[in-house]
């Protein structure tokens, strides 16, 4: 009985540590993040328009962009981040992951006319039956804070930044997160993804 306890502790501990691994750690990834600063801002806010926000996201979800990075053949192709992903294993990305979701977002803004920012509102909450387009938010939240682990955070994102993906998609230059978002891109025109892209910038 001591042996089969002794061997459940162990299988335990060894379950936790795999999980806290696969969780990652904050201050690991705070400490690794020095060399993301320039481009995402110290904390995750970048501060240039061409760069993603990842203050606040879906730990995992980031984890998983970095890993898609390494892998030329992930369907995210990017030469600068194929080269700051290179030297990172695994437990790097979980814990640069960790610590970018610990951070505060700071709030986007809209800078779009009023026509523009509803165009881009009835796209995110209604979607567009008439071409089969889902409402954006069935998957990334009505606050568009996202829902873990697949549909990432887009509010108050950077708009330029999140046109620049949903063009991506639309061209197929973009697979690495599945077919849906390629689907829905496909039928957006340009002025539509410019559109929501406005929208979600603003939304909190």
């Amino acid at each position: 009985m001591k042996k089969i306890l002794t061997l459940a502790l162990g299988v335990l501990l060894a379950g936790s540590a795999m999980l806290a691994q696969a969780q990652g750690s904050a201050a690991a990834g705070k400490a690794k993040s020095a060399v993301c600063a320039g481009c995402h801002g110290v904390d995750g806010n970048s501060m240039s328009p061409e760069f993603p926000k990842l203050a606040g996201q879906e730990a995992a979800y980031i984890a998983k962009q970095l890993a898609d990075y390494k892998n030329p053949k992930s369907g995210r192709n990017n030469p600068i981040m194929l080269g700051m992903a290179a030297g990172l294993s695994p437990a790097d990305m979980a814990n640069l992951g960790a610590y970018f979701a610990s951070q505060k977002p700071s709030p986007g803004s809209a800078v779009a006319d009023a026509e523009t920012l509803k165009k881009g509102e009835r796209l995110y909450r209604g979607g567009n039956a008439e071409f089969g387009i889902a409402a954006c938010m069935s998957c990334h939240g009505p606050s568009g804070h996202g829902i873990p682990p697949h549909f990432p955070r887009v509010s108050g994102q950077h708009s330029a930044y999140t046109q620049k993906q949903l063009l991506a998609f639309k061209a197929g230059e973009r697979t690495n997160d599945g077919s849906v978002m390629t689907r829905v891109a496909f039928k957006l025109s340009a002025a539509e993804i410019k559109a929501v892209s406005e929208y979600m910038a603003g939304l909190h």
